[in-house]
């Protein structure tokens, strides 16, 4: 008796367990909100003006040069240096993009494409993609869970309104970004490309990637951004992101 009083207990607890409803799969706004708190909150957000970034850019064979980023306003500068020679790439925040390219033998600036200006349009934004996208009248939809290195993360897909996309891959814990897949259109052609972030940490309270690895999609090598040293409104005239000479 007493052993049947033990089965019949356990196949109750187990058809009680099947029984209970599952959770509920949380809403885009629901998890963009978790991942805002994570950053470090709206008004820590709201209070940096502009941040900026310096370390190294490492290739795959281990060449390296300095890496250098200004953020401020919806503009960007990023230089890459090496052996007195820098690169420089900008987004003026009004729809321009430029660079300077001594390692093709050009040291006067060159406008970008409209393509080219808008992926630096989009790496201009100090909070990103993902926390902009409300306001830049993009869409934000959940795709369920995913695999990333054995945790199942939460999928977010960003699709602004010309065309491009971004999905993320959000760890269920940090509820901080850990991969993005970038889908673009550039000069008529799709590109396709993954960028894995790690090592956050807080500058002037907002959590930001230190480590940054990127690269084509399926590529077995990309490029690798080390910061070192992150500060955030420090002065960024609009000068640092205008065009030399036009």
């Amino acid at each position: 008796m007493r052993i049947a009083c033990l089965a019949l207990g356990v196949l109750l607890l187990a058809s009680a367990a099947v029984a209970q409803p599952a959770a509920p799969a949380p809403s885009a706004d629901e998890l963009v909100q978790k991942n805002l708190a994570a950053r470090g909150g709206q008004a820590a957000m709201a209070g940096l003006t502009s941040l900026t970034l310096d370390g190294k850019l490492v290739f795959p064979g281990g060449f390296e040069l300095t890496y250098h980023e200004v953020r401020s306003g919806g503009a960007v500068r990023v230089e890459a240096a090496l052996q007195g020679l820098t690169l420089v790439q900008a987004y003026d925040g009004k729809g321009g993009g430029w660079r300077i390219n001594p390692f093709e033998g050009r040291k006067d600036a060159e406008a970008m494409g409209d393509d080219e200006a808008r992926s630096l349009a989009d790496a201009a934004a100090i909070q990103g993609v993902l926390l902009s996208a409300k306001a830049d009248g993009a869409t934000i939809t959940y795709l369920g869970r995913e695999d990333f290195d054995g945790t199942d993360c939460y999928k977010l897909k960003v699709t602004q309104k010309d065309g491009d996309e971004f999905v993320y891959l959000i760890d269920p814990d940090s509820m901080l970004e850990v991969k993005i897949t970038e889908t673009r259109r550039i000069r008529g052609a799709v590109q396709v490309s993954e960028t894995e972030l790690g090592d956050y940490e807080a500058v002037n309270g907002v959590m930001f990637p230190m480590s940054v690895e990127s690269g084509p999609q399926g590529a077995s090598e990309r490029q690798r951004t080390i910061i070192t040293k992150a500060a955030a409104n420090e002065a960024a005239p609009a000068t640092l992101f205008a065009q030399p000479g036009k």
